[in-house]
C-alpha cells in the first residue's frame, strides 16, 4: 500500500480521533457535533420543566489531494541492476508522500493566535528557513505552563501529546534537572513514538514541528516564520483518509520502461470551534 504506516502507532497523526468512517465520496468529511448539554436543576420547584432542542452542528472539511510525479523505471535497469530498483525507488517516493501528508496536518491541526503560548527560555539562534534574529528557547517552565492550561479547561490527562521539534527537544532537556532527564526517558514508549513523559504530556519528536508567524498566525513549510511545538489531546483534533490509489503503466512503449505514481486524499481539523485542547508553544523573538 502506497500509505503502508502513514497513521502508524509511532506517528503523530495517529494520535487523533479517526474520521475514516465519515468520509463521504472518498473526498468531503462531515462529522456530527453534538451541541450543548442540557442545563441542570437541583430541587426543581417550577413545573412544567422548560422543554429545549439541542442544536446540533456539522463539522465538515475537504481532503486534499496528495499526488507524487510519475517515476519511470528504465527496462534496462531492471535487468542491469543488482538491487530491485522498482522497490527503492517508490519506497522513495512513499516516505515523501508521508512528509508531504504530516506538514499538511501539522497546519491544519495549528490554532489560532488566542491559543498560542510563548517560549521563555534562554535565547537562541533561530533556526527554521529564512528565518533570522533570536528567540526565547523552550523551558521545563512552559511545559509547565501548558500543562496548567490544559487542567483549567478540564482537558482530560489521559490522551494528551506534545509533539517538539528536534531543536526545542534539545532546548528541554539541557533545561530538565538530572533526575528529571532520567524520569521522563525512562517513561519512553518507542513502540508508540513516545520520547517520554513529561507535565502531563507524552512528548514526541520529529525533525520538523510547526511554523507562525511573528503576529502568532500559523504559516505552512516553505515560508518564514518561528519554529512552534503543537500540544493537543487525542479527541481535540481529527485525521481522515480518503481514496490511495496507485497508478502503473508497465512496459510503456514511449518511455521504454515501466511508469509508476501514487494517490492519496487525506485531511485532517481541529475539531471544536474554540480550538479547546488544542495549543502552540512559540518561540519567542528578542532583541
Amino acid at each position: 500500500s502506497s500509505v503502508e504506516g502513514l497513521f502508524a502507532p509511532n506517528s503523530f497523526l495517529s494520535k487523533a480521533f479517526n474520521a475514516d468512517e465519515y468520509v463521504e465520496a472518498g473526498k468531503i468529511v462531515h462529522i456530527p457535533q453534538a451541541g450543548a448539554a442540557s442545563k441542570v436543576e437541583k430541587n426543581r420547584t417550577s413545573l412544567p420543566a422548560t422543554v429545549k432542542q439541542r442544536t446540533d452542528t456539522d463539522k465538515t472539511f475537504e481532503l486534499a489531494a496528495f499526488t507524487t510525479d510519475p517515476v519511470l523505471i528504465p527496462d534496462a535497469d531492471k535487468v542491469e541492476l543488482s538491487y530491485n530498483k522498482r522497490e527503492s525507488v517508490l519506497r522513495q517516493d512513499k516516505l515523501a508522500l508521508h512528509e508531504a501528508v504530516a506538514k499538511d496536518f501539522l497546519f491544519a491541526w495549528s490554532p489560532a493566535s488566542d491559543r498560542v503560548i510563548e517560549t521563555t527560555g534562554a535565547p537562541v539562534d533561530a533556526y527554521t528557513p529564512s528565518a533570522t534574529g533570536r528567540r526565547k528557547g523552550l523551558c521545563r517552565a512552559d511545559i509547565l505552563t501548558l500543562m496548567t492550561k490544559f487542567n483549567s479547561e478540564n482537558i482530560p490527562q489521559e490522551g494528551r501529546y506534545l509533539l517538539l521539534d528536534a531543536q526545542m527537544y534539545a532546548q528541554l532537556l539541557s533545561d530538565l534537572t538530572a533526575n528529571e532527564n532520567s524520569a521522563f526517558l525512562a517513561s519512553a514508549d518507542a513502540q508508540n513514538g513516545i520520547i517520554g513523559k513529561l507535565f502531563s504530556f507524552n512528548v514526541m519528536m520529529r525533525s520538523q514541528a510547526t511554523l507562525y508567524t511573528a503576529d502568532k498566525a500559523p504559516k505552512r513549510w516553505g515560508e518564514s516564520g518561528a519554529a512552534t511545538d503543537l500540544a493537543w489531546h487525542d479527541q481535540s483534533v481529527c485525521r481522515a483518509l480518503g481514496e490511495v490509489k496507485a497508478f502503473e503503466q508497465e512496459k510503456a512503449p514511449d518511455y521504454y520502461g515501466d511508469v509508476y505514481s501514487f494517490l492519496v486524499r487525506a485531511g485532517g481539523s481541529i475539531m471544536r470551534g474554540d480550538n479547546a485542547g488544542v495549543m502552540a508553544l512559540v518561540g519567542t523573538a528578542t532583541e
